[in-house]
């Protein structure tokens, strides 16, 4: 553990994992809380708009707050945070509740969401080579263990807020040691610290936020709805429905660790050409699967797709050289990961009016569509390819 924690790259990972693990915590038991407080996809989809909302307005101030906290501050206090909101989220008897607790836990994210990838372009510039979506498959490797511990307790009839609690004690003291004296990697450049609190996407992160839109809203798709998706449309067991929320988050996990070598070797265009086009025949399979082995092939398969897409786009938006590194991160991560979070919320509408397939085969056009901007990521990544060599 001693060699795991002098390594900066190493913590890098942790800090993915154990946000991850907290964050995914409550997802493979949204089934129960549905249950619990008696409302449609609807009514569950906007009340976990407030953990868009949360992130929005975290994301909008996220820069100042970094400056004053730091890295290390911000992973001691947000992510217990997020786990406390998450807890207090199970007991929620309404969706105005629930909402609210989302809201709260929302804040917390956008904190951890911004400085994260921050802190891992940072380590990735220091150390010479990529570690951004080997990080972020830590990120899935976080959630895949969230979703395998949710269908445990989910099929021992443990409840979920007992559930979550256990999780926050066991999150909070393997964050406290990890990181109580963890020292951040210096900036990219001097100016890293400048730059307006309210952070203005440009045109060129605008066009990033296109190319993410398919991921962001298949990724969140799979993660808050995949579980009800088998429990509606496969009317099979508990364990089956959280582990194929599991089965995805690995998938993920397991392409985001091996993509940068990928990136490395065949280049960031080509990979990401293959990725989209993996996952359209993901959506495709969830969106018309007959039996339950086709809808687990389909999300395995929107797990690759989705999987070193916001990485890549993270990376070139760490190394435009317009504004500072800091700004464009904060940028990029505003308007996606709020997409991540208020995509699935609205996609509940769909479900509950139109039928839960539609919610991934409406993801269809937008795979298109980020098949059109590839060529984005390819120009803002080069850079760094050339440092790695």
């Amino acid at each position: 553990m001693s060699v795991f924690v002098t390594r900066p790259h190493f913590r890098i990972f942790a800090s993915f994992f154990i946000y991850a693990l907290m964050l995914g915590a409550i997802y493979p038991r949204l089934g129960d809380l549905q249950q619990q407080m008696g409302v449609g996809e609807g009514a569950l989809g906007a009340a976990l708009i407030g953990a868009a909302l949360g992130t929005q307005i975290s994301l909008a101030f996220a820069q100042p707050l970094m400056q004053s906290i730091g890295y290390r501050w911000s992973m001691l206090l947000a992510v217990p945070m997020l786990g406390i909101a998450e807890v207090l989220a199970t007991t929620a008897s309404s969706p105005l509740v629930f909402f609210g607790f989302q809201c709260v836990a929302g804040l917390a994210v956008g904190v951890v969401e911004m400085i994260i990838n921050l802190e891992a372009d940072r380590v990735e510039h220091k150390i010479g080579r990529r570690i951004m979506s080997r990080a972020h498959a830590f990120w899935s490797f976080g959630f895949m263990a969230a979703a395998y511990l949710g269908a445990g307790f989910a099929q021992a009839h443990i409840s979920p807020t007992m559930h979550l609690l256990i999780l926050l004690v066991f999150v909070a003291v393997l964050n406290t040691y990890l990181f109580h004296d963890y020292v951040p990697a210096p900036s990219r450049n001097v100016e890293e610290g400048g730059g307006s609190r309210f952070v203005r996407p440009t045109p060129a992160i605008l066009v990033l936020v296109t190319f993410t839109l398919s991921a962001m809203i298949l990724e969140g798709a799979s993660l808050d709805w995949s579980v009800i998706y088998m429990r509606d449309v496969h009317h099979t067991q508990p364990w089956l429905n959280a582990s194929t929320l599991g089965i995805f988050a690995m998938i993920m996990a397991i392409s985001r660790f091996f993509a940068d070598g990928f990136v490395e070797r065949f280049g960031p265009e080509r990979v990401a050409r293959t990725l989209v086009a993996i996952m359209g025949i993901g959506a495709l399979s969830v969106a018309l699967a007959p039996h339950p082995a086709i809808s687990i092939f389909g999300f395995a398969c929107l797990g690759i797709g989705t999987s070193a897409i916001f990485p890549l786009s993270m990376s070139a938006a760490a190394q435009m050289t317009d504004r500072p590194a800091v700004v464009n991160v904060a940028s990029l991560a505003q308007i996606s990961f709020v997409t991540f979070l208020l995509a699935p919320p609205l996609l509940g509408f769909v479900a509950e009016h139109f039928g839960i397939r539609w919610s991934y085969a409406i993801g269809l056009p937008f795979v298109i569509l980020s098949w059109l901007t590839v060529h984005r990521i390819l120009a803002g990544v080069k850079v760094e390819t050339q440092v790695t060599d």
